[in-house]
């Protein structure tokens, strides 16, 4: 009658065993670390940068755990807090702008639990504490690049009108001066831009600006309400921009919010890879479309000359060589949807497969349409950040790359689907990643960066998880000495539930936080609940003259209904909670529906498993130990 099927043995085990494995690497504290990484393609991370390191932190009096040498990145590992921001302060000075230096903490599980994909636990701020950034937006190249495309705007509007123009420039006072070939064209013109430039736009509804005829000049200022709102844009598009490449790396509950006119605050819990997140959340790197006007022997002349064509400019390629490209900017970086890294079918080499948005795809249309056989130049646009000591200070500023990567003859028309090749393999897949993620309004600056503590205070953080374990011990004291046996094998369920939850809750990079906790304890609260049910209904059994095997028996499928039931509820709130809740809640709900998806099979299988265990070979069993 006291029966269990060895098959749900050999379950039981392998779940323990998995657990237990999955659940051990968060035995293992991570180490404060500096993480060195390349800033450009040309930089390069070996023996001789461990070794020059090594060698700056010795004259520092620096004494690391360890300098480990990786595919990509340096790490060094260091003995706590303090020591890791003397490192952070020290090394960027000396390894200069090539490489990024970032704060992290470096995870010290076995190399054969990674192996096998075991990693610990995501905790949250309140928990581990993060990384913090506080980006501060360039303002004034936001009104540059929206003055800039005003400009683009308006030289499209005039051709598209057969209005003649010598020129159509940005004015060092973010004014637009247009000089026109006919006089007898001011009015017309005037209209056309005073048409193309107010009302709904790509970036929304443009305040009315002064638009000024003087004989075969026009002058168009924007309002203050306009310069203000495109300050204003520039940090909400960046905003969200960023928020897309956090997501990209996936940073589980990051927190993303403005300071002031012109910052953004980023709060990354428990990042591994500080370095990776500054390159990817600041990279500006785009591409910009541009008509070749002269080829290498004609820019050659205009330098020569110093006659460069007023419409034209000197860009150079990746050989050095100069190329004469249209200051006419056909198609940029902000009008790509889409971009992937690919191969080029034809050559074999590293190419990114560009998707343009209807306005920069009926532009490169047109373009092509009319350019058959005439090349088109890609420029690949990076924005590397410098920092120099001035007086003692750190003053962070950035210089602005530019290289020609394709100068390729148009072999047909082409629209908004293209690629592009030029780059190197590693270029082309972290190119398609900015480019994915959506392009910045204006170049951001990294003002500040620290590691940050838990937000509640480690001391506090201590004590609660203090509180929790012993609340956990006196419980599995008090079953076992009322419940006696069976109290045991509740003690016993209730630890290989805890285990199995942290394991799931490791697997799926899942966020625990202090409501995360809370969850935790309501769903070891339930799991105590459903052995209470079962031992109780045991010992009623027990009472009406039941045989100490048929108590079991019937004690485990008697409240086996109840327990689904009063689970079936808590999981209904769980999820409830998971979809309709944000940021703490949803870490409060994740840990409650998976601890009480375990409690119930630690409850109603484990717990039944041990007890025929103990009691099911006794022949003459006349009593229970409960």
């Amino acid at each position: 009658m006291l029966e269990f099927p060895r098959w749900k043995y050999f379950l039981i085990l392998a779940v323990l065993v998995v657990s237990a494995l999955y659940a051990l690497p968060n035995a293992y504290q991570k180490d404060p670390s500096v993480q060195i990484t390349k800033n450009r393609t040309t930089a390069v991370v070996d023996t001789a940068l461990k070794q020059k390191v090594e060698g700056l932190l010795q004259a520092q009096g620096i004494a690391p755990l360890a300098v480990e040498l990786g595919e990509e990145q340096l790490l060094v590992r260091l003995a706590d807090a303090e020591t890791q921001g003397r490192a952070a302060d020290a090394l960027p000075a000396e390894l200069g702008e090539d490489y990024t230096v970032a704060l992290n903490l470096a995870p010290t599980t076995p190399k054969w639990l990674q192996a096998i994909g075991g990693k610990p636990m995501s905790l949250g701020l309140d928990l581990q504490g993060g990384v913090h950034f506080t980006m501060q937006v360039d303002q004034a190249a936001a009104l540059e690049k929206r003055v800039d495309s005003y400009v683009e705007s308006i030289r499209v509007a005039l051709r598209d009108e057969r209005i003649g123009y010598k020129a159509v420039d940005r004015m060092p006072d973010n004014s637009i001066r247009i000089s026109l070939n006919k006089v007898e064209d001011a009015d017309r013109a005037r209209e056309i831009i005073m048409t193309n430039m107010v009302g709904t736009t790509a970036v929304g509804t443009l305040a009315a600006p002064s638009i000024v005829a003087q004989d075969e000049r026009i002058t168009v200022t924007l309002s203050d309400t306009e310069l203000a709102r495109i300050a204003t844009d520039a940090i909400e598009q960046n905003r969200n921009v960023i928020a897309n490449r956090i997501n990209s790396i996936g940073v589980a509950e990051p927190v993303l919010q403005r300071q002031g006119d012109d910052r953004l605050v980023i709060q990354l819990p428990g990042l591994q890879d500080t370095a990776e997140a500054k390159r990817l959340i600041g990279a500006t790197a785009t591409l910009e479309f541009r008509a070749v006007t002269g080829d290498e022997a004609a820019a050659a002349a205009a330098l020569a000359d110093n006659n460069v064509p007023p419409d034209s400019r000197i860009y150079y390629n990746q050989a050095g060589q100069p190329l004469l490209l249209s200051k006419r900017l056909l198609v940029s970086g902000d009008q790509l949807i889409n971009a992937a890294p690919q191969i080029d079918g034809r050559t074999g080499s590293p190419a990114v497969g560009i998707t343009l948005n209807a306005a920069g795809g009926k532009r490169m249309f047109d373009h092509t349409l009319e350019n058959v056989g005439k090349r088109l130049g890609i420029v690949y646009v990076e924005r590397i950040p410098t920092v120099t000591v001035v007086d003692g200070k750190e003053v962070r500023s950035s210089r602005v790359e530019e290289r020609v990567i394709s100068s390729s003859t148009i072999q047909g028309v082409f629209g908004k689907e293209f690629q592009t090749t030029g780059l190197s393999s590693e270029e082309a897949n972290e190119l398609a990643k900015q480019l994915k993620a959506g392009a910045l309004a204006a170049p951001m600056n990294f003002v500040e960066e620290y590691v940050i503590g838990p937000s509640l205070g480690a001391e506090n953080v201590r004590r609660g998880v203090t509180a929790v374990v012993y609340a956990f011990l006196f419980t599995l004291v008090f079953f076992a000495i009322y419940y006696r046996v069976f109290g045991l094998i509740t003690a016993l369920a209730l630890v290989f539930n805890l285990i199995i939850v942290v394991a799931v809750m490791s697997v799926f990079g899942a966020t625990m936080t202090l409501p995360g906790f809370a969850g935790l304890a309501l769903s070891i609260g339930l799991s105590v609940d459903a052995n209470v049910l079962i031992n109780e209904r045991i010992r009623e059994e027990l009472r009406h003259g039941m045989p100490a095997k048929a108590a079991i028996v019937a004690g485990y499928e008697k409240a086996g209904g109840t327990i689904l039931d009063a689970n079936l509820t808590g999981i209904i709130a769980g999820v409830a909670l998971y979809a309709f809740g944000t940021g703490p809640l949803k870490g409060f709900a994740v840990t409650m529906v998976v601890g009480i998806l375990a409690s119930m099979f630690t409850a109603i299988t484990v717990s039944r498993a041990l007890a025929v265990l103990i009691y099911g070979r006794r022949k003459n069993l006349k009593s229970l130990a409960i």
